[in-house]
């Protein structure tokens, strides 16, 4: 795998050297529905902010909601010891990327001669920071991602008299982030023949398609928690 990479990054290095843009315009998404549609099935994100030399990274659920504006905004919560709060004040940037499906492209997979590849699908979205100050406020939202969550079988409803929720409610600080600008790096080998962008799509699905029993049941078996 690291000689593959090895390989992708050579090769994409020539090639944006060749035509001097980076992304390349046929990664560039420029339908915004596209975009949403990825925050929203894949919410999970990375929320970065920085500081002179400095920089935050925090992994946490942020819910896309169309409140009307322009790009609409993220809707999440962090604890309220992690030190990236000290960064998330009001009308500070913040930036969040969103992780679509993504795999590794062989070179076996196309019907014609190619160098091995990452194809992916990601969304970056900039924004300014409006901090939640009210517990109402908060619970509110909190109520919110989770039906956006629980979506679309409803299993589990939360309340806004879950006591459980009351008392996370004192170590959590909920905000937003209105989106300003936002990136679509849409990779799956649009500069390939037609059949060997449909072998590429091909792969990708079924590359995300795997059980994961197998890794996740290791990973757990293997970690070390501190008593």
């Amino acid at each position: 795998m690291a000689f593959a990479c090895a390989k992708v990054i050579s090769f994409l290095a020539l090639q944006y050297k060749h035509n001097g843009m980076y992304p390349p315009k046929h990664h560039q998404e420029k339908n915004y529905i596209n975009a949403v549609e990825v925050m929203k099935a894949y919410p999970f994100g990375t929320l970065i902010s920085a500081k002179d030399s400095e920089v935050f990274i925090t992994h946490i659920p942020l819910i896309y909601e169309d409140d009307g504006s322009k790009y609409g905004k993220l809707v999440a919560h962090i604890d309220k010891y992690n030190p990236q709060i000290q960064l998330l004040k009001e009308g500070r940037e913040a930036t969040a990327v969103f992780y679509g499906p993504d795999t590794y492209i062989s070179p076996s997979v196309y019907s014609t001669t190619q160098l091995p590849t990452w194809n992916y699908i990601n969304v970056h979205v900039k924004g300014k920071v409006h901090r939640i100050e009210s517990r109402d406020d908060v619970r509110d939202t909190i109520i919110r991602m989770t039906a956006f969550l629980e979506e679309p079988e409803q299993k589990y409803v939360l309340h806004p008299d879950n006591p459980r929720m009351e008392a996370a409610l004192d170590y959590i600080v909920g905000f937003e982030v209105a989106i300003t600008e936002w990136e679509g790096k849409f990779k799956f080998s649009q500069d390939k023949l037609k059949r060997d962008q449909q072998l590429a799509k091909m792969e990708l699905i079924r590359n995300n398609q795997r059980s994961i029993a197998e890794f996740v049941n290791q990973i757990m078996e293997n970690h070390v928690q501190e008593k």
